[in-house]
């Protein structure tokens, strides 16, 4: 199958030019189709710029004595069993084709439109170490415009049945337990490090089989059958957990309001839990877009989306890295915590959240820009994606996605009064784009439609579903220096 260009009439639009290259360079010129619809032909050329040509911007905050220098890289592979879909789960909960362009999948297999915390925890995984966590990120593509090319996309992935399942988990009772791993304190005793990744072992492996037994009991045996014995066990566990501290003469946390959990039937609001936090997916719900705007049109076979097509680019290289912070230890992130790292929409919302994510292999440490990089011979395109990592210390969620995690001072490196450091999770993506298909500006970031592939829209999603004792590795290997791969 092979696929046509459609050319257009182009116009410049003079209140786009006034968005700058941080570094100094020419000025960012949308392009549009003469009836004002976004231009299928691929992004301006001015929006390529020679890396070499760019002055040094990254700047580095200083490591303080008793900054978590320790880094956690998890390997989920980069998307061979071809996992695509133009879905957010997180932005637009339950709207089919709700992001208008195509996501890259690594991680959690079910991730779609209709995702919630209990479908998450159901799937299965492309990561090496069992890290359920979904990372999404949007396609890179190589668009030659007119050229005939033959379709290389990776065939269209039907996931129907598994939408279904997802609806059905969704309307289904569900339990919801407070987090454990979040609450422990930064500094563990190295001698009760077993001993509380055993017993985060066993509150995963309890509160699942609630879980599967919930869907076997009736509602009026639920506080008899599921409620209460879960607490004891749950309980019982946690006491255990705070013994290993005083074992070794540390102040034990108070867990024991972790103990209890709450059966949500369908219909009822999602209860509070221990600490007040919303634990839950109705915490999205606030933030999603108008569902009136959802495109329900399916994508073609060779899945390219109207305004986004050519021939989708696997990263050669998907690294996923957790970092500590440069002026403390960090704490666990709580399970089903959503981060967003960057703006989709930067024409409308402005440049408040938009990052520069560009950059080239040996470049890495000094320049990132908002443009699409031609790199020297070499060198590769490379794209970085740093998340907020300053946790309010109770939701998972909020009403824009943003304001329960945020960035750390940018020269200071410091949380605000109230904000907790958890690990920063760093994606860093590096695409092998031929040389001389950088300098004719013919690849591009999928992107909405107003966006016209604009690099300086490039965003990253990603959802914690990591079990306990993982994120209580990665807590432990971050704090202590550790270099850890798993």
């Amino acid at each position: 199958m092979a696929f046509h260009r459609r050319k257009s009439t182009i116009w410049l639009t003079a209140a786009a030019a006034a968005m700058a290259l941080v570094a100094g360079g020419a000025a960012v010129v949308a392009i549009s189709s003469s009836d004002g619809a976004a231009l299928a032909d691929g992004p301006d050329k001015n929006l390529f710029v020679d890396i070499t040509k760019v002055k040094p911007n990254v700047k580095k905050v200083n490591q303080q004595g008793n900054a978590s220098k320790g880094n956690f890289i998890v390997d989920c592979g980069r998307n061979e069993n071809g996992h695509f879909n133009p879905d957010n789960f997180i932005a637009q909960p339950g709207v089919r084709n709700g992001a208008q362009h195509l996501h890259d999948y690594v991680g959690n297999l079910s991730t779609n439109a209709d995702s919630n915390n209990k479908s998450l925890q159901k799937a299965g995984t492309t990561c090496k170490n069992g890290d359920k966590s979904a990372y999404f990120w949007p396609v890179v593509r190589i668009d030659t415009e007119d050229e005939e090319e033959p379709a290389k996309q990776p065939p269209k992935k039907d996931d129907k049945a598994q939408q279904d399942k997802d609806k059905a988990d969704k309307a289904a009772a569900r339990l919801e337990c407070p987090d454990v791993a979040s609450k422990l304190p930064e500094d563990i005793p190295d001698k009760a490090q077993a001993e509380i990744d055993k017993e985060l072992e066993n509150i995963e492996k309890v509160t699942d089989e609630a879980e599967k037994k919930l869907e076997q009991t009736k509602a009026q045996d639920i506080d008899n059958v599921i409620v209460g014995p879960t607490r004891e066990k749950r309980a019982a566990i946690l006491n255990r957990m705070m013994l290993a501290f005083s074992r070794q003469g540390k102040q034990a946390p108070d867990l024991n309001p972790a103990a209890a959990c709450a059966v949500k039937k369908q219909g009822e609001k999602a209860a509070k839990l221990d600490d007040g936090a919303e634990n839950n997916d109705e915490a999205q719900a606030e933030g999603t877009e108008n569902k009136k705007n959802q495109n329900n049109k399916e994508e073609n076979a060779d899945l390219e989306l109207e305004g986004n097509d050519g021939v989708i680019q696997r990263p050669e290289v998907a690294q996923l890295e957790f970092r500590g912070s440069p002026v403390g230890k960090v704490v666990a992130m709580p399970k089903f915590l959503r981060v967003l790292y960057g703006d989709a929409k930067v024409s409308t919302n402005g440049t408040k959240n938009a990052k520069d994510s560009w950059t080239c292999s040996g470049f890495e440490d000094k320049v990132l820009i908002n443009k699409y990089p031609i790199c020297p011979q070499g060198s590769k395109v490379k794209r970085i994606h740093d998340f907020p990592s300053c946790w309010d210390g109770k939701n998972i969620d909020s009403a824009k996605h943003r304001e329960h995690i945020v960035f750390p001072d940018k020269n200071s490196g410091k949380c605000p009064k109230g904000f907790k450091a958890v690990p920063q999770l760093r994606i860093s993506l590096t695409y092998n784009i031929p040389r001389d298909i950088q300098q004719k500006g013919q690849y591009k970031v999928d992107s909405f439609p107003e966006e016209e592939h604009n690099p300086f829209s490039d965003h990253d999603d990603f959802a914690n579903v990591m079990s306990q004792q993982i994120m209580n590795r990665l807590v432990n290997c971050v704090n202590s220096g550790k270099k850890c791969r798993e």
